[in-house]
């Protein structure tokens, strides 16, 4: 039978649903629309504090700048190049995201194969990852030039030690009464990882590239930081230099609202692998 002929399920109605069954799924919705109401109704009430406490002088809004300054500088930018800014930083982030994310995965696949390579490499993973990142900035640049490869390559030192450490965890995590069976059934190394150690580190990946999501973007900003000649990370440096705060916390915001999407990515993500389970 083709996929075409294949008859989508029911949808199933509250009123088909036993009564304490369909109550609960009523509480379950009511709850989720109250805290979405609740987070739009804090924003509003930020933004609209925020742009009260400008116009009556309380805050000075040449320093902190204001949501109507904001909209109107965002206008300005729309008119210029901002979108040529906004593509360039997005696309660092999402190389340097989805590359981290992937050696990390790789790297602690071979140290959850491994124990010897792991009891010897754990020292030097975890000095590495206390080791500052933006002091590495100089070298970075001489190796791989200024420009973008070289901004990619900071936001992967900077996510990628994580990945491994977290992915890594949530491997070792796995129920070791499982793994027996699992030795005393003849399942062999490979057939344990994607039959059972997979499979149950699924919502610890998830919550690593949740993680992933924020350290892409400060590795990305801190990359442009060092070395940029466009972007968002660029246009907050050169508002800085020459004081014009209201192109810097429009950019801010520019930022706040890519990372949100991209963590609503990770969020859609998580709730399709959650149905599949």
């Amino acid at each position: 039978m083709t996929k075409k002929n294949k008859q989508k399920k029911p949808r199933i109605k509250y009123s088909q649903l036993p009564a304490a069954r369909a109550a609960y799924l009523r509480s379950v919705k009511r709850d989720k629309v109250k805290v979405l109401s609740l987070q739009i109704a804090v924003l509003i009430l930020f933004i609209g504090l925020w742009q009260l406490l400008a116009s009556t002088g309380v805050i000075d809004d040449f320093i902190t700048s204001s949501p109507i300054r904001i909209i109107k500088t965002l206008a300005t930018l729309l008119k210029q190049d901002l979108l040529k800014h906004v593509g360039i930083t997005l696309l660092e982030c999402i190389v340097g995201f989805v590359v981290s994310s992937a050696l990390g995965f790789f790297i602690a696949v071979g140290l959850w194969s491994s124990k010897t390579a792991r009891r010897v490499l754990e020292p030097y993973i975890v000095t590495l990852n206390s080791l500052p990142k933006v002091a590495l900035g100089p070298i970075i640049i001489v190796w791989m030039g200024a420009g973008m490869k070289a901004i990619v390559t900071m936001t992967v030192l900077i996510c990628v030690i994580v990945t491994v450490i977290s992915v890594l965890g949530g491997f070792l995590a796995c129920d070791e009464g499982k793994l027996l069976l699992m030795r005393s059934m003849g399942a062999t190394r490979t057939q344990t990882f994607f039959k059972l150690v997979l499979p149950q580190s699924l919502p610890n990946l998830i919550s690593v590239m949740k993680i992933n999501v924020g350290l892409a973007w400060v590795g990305t900003i801190m990359g442009e930081y060092l070395v940029s000649s466009a972007g968002l990370g660029y246009l907050i440096i050169y508002g800085g230099q020459v004081f014009k705060l209201d192109l810097v916390m429009t950019s801010t915001v520019i930022l706040c609202v890519l990372a949100a999407l991209m963590y609503l990515g990770v969020a859609l993500i998580e709730r399709h692998v959650a149905s599949k389970r």
